[in-house]
């Protein structure tokens, strides 16, 4: 790999060297390393592009790195990966995608993970978005995400952007059975004309099924920003979503809930925020000897934490 390319791992994967257990590295399209362990098997689809990441029951304190990489401008790409994790196991997947673009052609991923958890399974997923590049040719990442947790199944999914990228249109659809769990918290800042939309779909459809799903996004520049989220309680379950937003210049952000109760003893909650950066926050930090946009970076740096 060149500089540029390790430069993107280290930003989406926290990556300086090859990982240790399983992996699966992605570059321009092409397969750019692979490791499998006596737990956890990676298989490389026959129709289309995209791996299966078969985790066997019982699994634990293993991980699975499959960072997606490109460094190559107009490279443009559709990927399906799927994800099967066996009862009881208990592992971390760590994902990603970084695209560095320097040429005046678009650059694209578009993935589909699909996430299958069997009974008592337990995950926690990382994904981190990144670009970069002086080129006029956009970056653009469109992930989809879905979730299917059987009985007593947990899922923890982290999902960050901070930099870089043009575009990006998140759909996240899951489906809960009997005391699953799904906590997911997505951090995000846009600045110039970029452009993030958050679309959440959770059907709780088991007895004592749970669901947390926390954003926090800054919205810089001319950007905008979008965030949906429809949960559904199909069963006596819980769910909480938040979305709170720091907007600054001209930025645009939406917040637009969807609770159903389609049973009696289904407890729903939404709460959604957003506002500018409050006047006594930076005069206090101002006082202390910052600027002030180095008081709104202090304050920016902390609310995404």
């Amino acid at each position: 790999m060149d500089n540029i390319q390790k430069h993107l791992l280290e930003q989406i994967a926290d990556l300086h060297e090859v990982p240790q257990g399983a992996y699966n590295i992605r570059a321009n399209g092409e397969m750019a390393g692979r490791n499998t362990t006596e737990n956890i098997d990676i298989v490389t689809k026959t129709d289309k592009p995209g791996i299966d990441i078969i985790i066997k029951p019982g699994t634990k304190n293993e991980s699975v790195h499959i960072p997606v990489i490109l460094s190559q401008s107009g490279h443009t790409e559709m990927v399906y990966n799927d994800f099967f994790v066996g009862e009881g196991a208990d592992i971390t997947i760590v994902a990603g995608c970084g695209i560095h673009n320097a040429g005046d052609e678009e650059s694209r991923h578009d993935g589909i993970h699909a996430f299958h958890l069997a009974a008592g399974a337990k995950l926690k997923y990382v994904e981190k978005h990144y670009g970069d590049g002086d080129g006029n040719g956009q970056r653009v990442m469109n992930p989809t995400t879905i979730i299917d947790l059987a009985e007593d199944a947990y899922m923890e999914m982290e999902s960050t952007q901070i930099k870089g990228v043009t575009s990006t249109i998140r759909e996240t659809e899951a489906t809960l059975a009997a005391g699953a769990t799904l906590i997911v918290r997505e951090k995000i800042m846009t600045h110039g004309q970029q452009l993030a939309e958050t679309n959440f779909k959770v059907d709780l459809n088991g007895e004592d099924a749970s669901c947390q799903l926390m954003s926090r996004s800054v919205a810089k520049g001319e950007s905008r920003q979008v965030f949906r989220s429809q949960i559904n309680g199909n069963a006596k379950c819980s769910a909480h979503s938040e979305c709170d937003a720091i907007i600054m210049d001209h930025a645009s952000v939406s917040a637009i809930p969807e609770v159903t109760a389609n049973h009696l003893d289904a407890a729903l909650i939404h709460e959604a925020a957003i506002g500018k950066i409050a006047g006594e926050q930076l005069i206090k930090l101002m006082t202390l000897g910052l600027t002030e946009q180095e008081a709104e970076e202090q304050i920016v740096s902390g609310f995404l934490k």
